[in-house]
């Protein structure tokens, strides 16, 4: 079955004490195309990432996020070489203008360098076992939905087909009505040359091909869009060599409504993967 191109999933992550959530979307696009909003040091996993999503996913234009939610608290370093630089310049000042010593410890901690917040990474490759599984999740999640959309598109493109084929027997039969008229109206030669002029059955047999086609890669459990976007062009062509062939009103209602199905089809193949 044909799968579509949205759809949406996510996965919370756990590892030790760092924790994360994990968001990935996909809408439609002609080839596969991902970004990154990624945690600061987990660039090299870009490459992991995409292999893992390109298992599942083949075309879309893919949005991937992960957000660190819990991790180890930040480390505070006291530095005292610093701390002794500073009570130094302090007792220099104190002999030099005769100051009082009146330096107390919420001062000395306070003094620019002495205390540093050092924030505490995560490293990508430790968590990426588990962070591996959760995005494993997240895409199953999303490949549901757009498993979901293929069944709506092949619904939808189904019905199409289905009233395609009832145009084009309209237009079998109303091509057999109008050569029985012009042969009754007309010479053995005359109607030898209108036949061969407005003979149809070509393009009539082309047509019930490729809606065969089209009914065939709707069953598909590969990527199809790209294929059900060029028969519909080929269809096209072919109804509108129809159009030129038989000036006919019952006809070229048939071979507007035709064209508008195949319109209609073209519009959901850029929805299929």
């Amino acid at each position: 079955m044909i799968k579509g191109m949205t759809g949406f999933g996510s996965a919370e992550c756990t590892s030790g004490n760092v924790k994360a959530i994990i968001e990935i979307k996909s809408v439609n696009h002609r080839y596969f195309d991902i970004n990154y909003y990624l945690p600061i040091g987990f660039g090299s996993l870009e490459r992991k990432i995409q292999q893992l999503i390109r298992t599942q996913l083949q075309r879309g234009r893919v949005t991937l996020s992960i957000k660190i939610t819990e991790k180890p608290s930040s480390t505070i370093v006291l530095h005292k070489d610093v701390v002794k630089k500073h009570l130094t310049y302090a007792k220099q000042l104190k002999r030099e203008f005769k100051l009082d010593n009146d330096l107390t410890l919420s001062d000395i901690i306070r003094l620019p360098g002495v205390l540093e917040s050092k924030e505490t990474l995560v490293h990508p490759d430790k968590i990426w076992p588990s962070l591996k599984k959760s995005l494993t999740k997240a895409v199953t999640m999303l490949e549901q939905m757009r498993k979901s959309e293929g069944r709506s598109l092949c619904t939808d493109v189904g019905n199409q087909l289905k009233k395609m084929s009832t145009q084009i027997r309209m237009i079998q039969t109303r091509s057999r009505v109008i050569l029985k008229d012009k042969k009754s109206k007309l010479t053995v030669e005359e109607f030898s040359s209108v036949q061969k002029s407005l003979d149809i059955n070509e393009e009539l047999a082309r047509l019930k091909h490729y809606i065969q086609e089209v009914k065939a890669l709707l069953k598909s459990s590969v990527p199809v869009g790209k294929k059900v976007d060029f028969i519909a062009q080929e269809m096209q062509r072919e109804t509108n060599t129809i159009g030129s062939k038989l000036q006919d009103g019952v006809v070229s209602n048939a071979v507007i409504s035709i064209k508008s199905k195949i319109e209609k089809i073209r519009e959901q193949a850029q929805n299929i993967e």
